[in-house]
């Protein structure tokens, strides 16, 4: 295990890609590597509707390049992935009920293209480290709670099943063709700088969209199912700490939040930081409950015990700074 602050100043002067650099986790990556003096390379396809966003990085774009490419591009990528030290592969369709409604491109983006970005990378640059960003979405609806990685794997949608598959492409090529590469199972990620124009990109951004508008908000069930929330900051600090630690290589962790909160407590926070909006238990509409996993909830102790990373950002701190942040740039957001 390498200490925290030696795997941050591991990023000083190393070239780095991200791909899905303009959007969400991408971008606060993005922040977070120029500050450590990175060399930064973003990849982003500016999809509409797939959250990637210019003002992410307005106030670093003249420390970074940015490269408007799409990663089922092979020629692309055969390119881009040359000379850089890290790569944190972020692109993906992220959107279940998109999945559900256009699984081809599901298939393509999350699976296809992860087989590119990996080929590219031990053609032409089998030395690189690859940091993947996979999904507790794989888990499907938990046995038993809290879920650690050896939970067996039932994905409810096509998004799932695709994003399973693009992990182990990874962990493929880093057992048989050396490509170091590792995985991280992202759970209920929010803050700043997250898609808000729509709703099929996961519960939180749209509450807190409707917070901040004063709307009523619909909560599915009785608002008990439980989760763990990160806040962004969190998740960067995983991806850093995976990027720099050799101990990463081949592995998946989990990164979920500081402790179980039932939905109905989470809105509760919502909105006593936003001051506004109220919301209401609604049944579940078909299409959503053949999908709902019930509570969930992870068990991280084996990035803790691996790389030292744990959550440190309180629910209450996480939403302060997004409610603070999308109150202040609402225009480039709604």
């Amino acid at each position: 295990m390498i200490p925290r602050e030696d795997c941050l100043s591991f990023y000083c002067d190393r070239s780095v890609m991200i791909t899905g650099g303009l959007g969400f986790i991408g971008s606060n990556l993005a922040h977070r590597l120029v500050e450590l003096g990175a060399d930064v390379l973003l990849v982003d396809s500016l999809v509409p509707d797939y959250g990637g966003n210019l003002f992410n990085v307005a106030e670093i774009q003249p420390k970074l390049r940015i490269n408007i490419a799409d990663v089922r591009d092979e020629n692309s990528m055969d390119y881009l992935v040359r000379w850089h030290d890290v790569v944190f592969n972020l692109a993906g369709q992220v959107s279940h009920i998109d999945s559900v409604r256009d699984p081809y491109t599901d298939l393509e983006i999350n699976c296809k293209a992860q087989l590119s970005i990996l080929e590219a990378c031990r053609k032409f640059n089998p030395s690189v480290k690859v940091v993947y960003a996979s999904t507790r979405q794989i888990y499907g609806k938990p046995l038993n709670l809290p879920v650690d990685e050896m939970h067996p794997k039932r994905p409810t949608d096509v998004n799932g099943i695709n994003k399973m598959a693009g992990e182990w492409y990874h962990i493929l090529y880093n057992n048989v063709h050396g490509i170091r590469a590792c995985s991280l199972r992202l759970t209920n990620t929010y803050g700043p700088r997250q898609l808000m124009k729509h709703d099929r990109q996961g519960f939180i951004p749209w509450f807190i969209r409707q917070a901040i508008d004063g709307e009523e908000i619909s909560l599915f069930g009785d608002g008990s199912q439980l989760r763990d929330f990160t806040y962004v900051d969190d998740a960067v600090d995983a991806f850093l700490m995976a990027g720099a630690d050799p101990a990463a290589d081949g592995e998946f962790f989990n990164v979920g939040g500081m402790g179980p909160t039932s939905l109905k407590e989470f809105l509760e926070i919502l909105l006593g930081v936003v001051g506004n909006g109220s919301y209401r238990l609604v049944p579940f509409p078909a299409e959503k409950k053949s999908i709902d996993i019930g509570s969930f909830y992870t068990d991280f102790s084996k990035i803790r015990a691996a790389l030292g990373w744990e959550p440190k950002t309180s629910i209450l701190e996480g939403l302060r700074s997004t409610v603070e942040f999308y109150k202040k740039n609402r225009d480039q957001y709604w």
